[in-house]
């Protein structure tokens, strides 16, 4: 295979691959069974777009970095200390008691 077949495949298997993401969080949103957490997602563990500094999925560069979230599980991000809009600061969740 030449060098340009190699990278266009390449190319056009990261598009896809970003697009099945970026359909499958829209998805699960939609479907009301996640809500977006902001502060819980570890290093690089955080779903796509979180905020300056960050670019899409994976690309945190702390723990618990207050503007990247994760998808969990609906009405259980406020319990395990997370918020559900963005913040400053990086402090480590604390789980509320129900």
């Amino acid at each position: 295979m030449s060098n340009t077949l190699i990278k266009s495949t390449a190319a056009a298997a990261a598009l896809a691959a970003s697009a099945t993401l970026s359909l499958s969080a829209t998805a699960a949103e939609a479907a009301g069974a996640k809500e977006k957490c902001f502060g819980v997602a570890l290093a690089g563990k955080n779903d796509c777009a979180a905020g300056p500094g960050t670019s899409c999925a994976g690309t945190s560069t702390i723990n618990y970095q207050g503007n990247a979230w994760k998808y969990v599980a609906k009405d259980s991000c406020v319990k395990m200390g997370g918020t559900l809009t963005a913040h400053k600061g990086n402090a480590k969740p604390v789980a509320k008691k129900s």
